[in-house]
């Protein structure tokens, strides 16, 4: 987004079940400045929620239509059979479809289990909901095999669930309208949910970045500088010498000193 840009809210929506708080806290850590609305929308009207621009990203169940949408699979959820807490059921750890061959299985409307075979004995009918069916359950007629987030939905006193070894299992995934380019505030969810730091800048526009200043090179020497050097060596090697020859200089004089003793004393006449 740039400086100019007005922050619009970003619109979420999500499928009964999935818990969005973690990803909705950390959206108004980094993006205080841009609300986030919430709306929980059934399984069967997300997807056109989505079509329809009512919603820019939506928590979903797979699958998904990839003609215009996209999606980013999550996780998979553990299936369990939610029963009475008297019923039999309740006393293994763990059942398979076989266990429940003598039960009836409600299969609501909005199931969100792709099943090969429905387990168990038929039901009369399907319920609207999974709601309703849980209140069939909790009447003590027949049991239900559901996603566990759902039996955490509807959670009652009197009921309680175990996982299901065989049974199908239901994807959760994030999804948005497909779009060239992927809006910024869709980038930055998508980013959110996939665990990109604070600071990736991944669907963020990018300062170009600056070039490191030159280091400046130390001057050289000028030409005169140097002969300026050449010349205060030239003439304290003339000076030298000029003392050396020069009979009345001190260092002249201890010359020739040296040379008087080193040579045949004169006679005096």
């Amino acid at each position: 987004m740039t400086g100019s840009e007005v922050p619009h809210a970003f619109r979420l929506a999500y499928v009964p079940g999935v818990t969005p708080a973690k990803w909705v806290r950390i959206w108004n850590e980094r993006l205080p400045d841009v609300p986030l609305a919430l709306a929980q929308v059934s399984s069967a009207e997300v997807f056109g929620v989505l079509r329809s621009g009512d919603a820019d990203a939506g928590f979903v169940r797979l699958p998904v239509d990839r003609t215009d949408l996209s999606a980013i699979p999550l996780y998979t959820e553990t299936t369990v059979v939610v029963v009475p807490k008297d019923h039999v059921v309740a006393a293994a750890e763990e059942v398979t479809t076989e266990d429940l061959a003598d039960e009836v299985v409600w299969q609501p409307l909005d199931d969100t289990l792709d099943w090969e075979q429905l387990p168990g004995q038929p039901a009369i009918e399907r319920p609207a909901t999974t709601a309703d069916a849980i209140e069939l359950v909790a009447a003590g007629v027949g049991v239900l095999v559901v996603p566990q987030s759902l039996a955490r939905l509807h959670h009652r006193k009197d009921l309680t669930y175990r996982p299901v070894s065989d049974a199908p299992t239901s994807r959760v995934a994030l999804s948005w309208p497909q779009a060239e380019p992927t809006p910024d505030l869709v980038e930055e969810f998508i980013g959110i949910v996939r665990g990109r730091t604070v600071n990736s800048t991944r669907g963020r526009p990018q300062t170009p970045p600056q070039p490191k200043a030159k280091r400046k090179a130390p001057e050289k020497a000028t030409g005169t500088g140097k002969g300026g050097g050449g010349a205060r060596r030239g003439t304290g090697a003339a000076s030298g010498k000029a003392a050396g020859k020069n009979p009345r200089s001190g260092s002249g004089g201890s010359g020739g000193a040296k040379g008087g003793r080193g040579g045949k004393p004169r006679r005096r006449p």
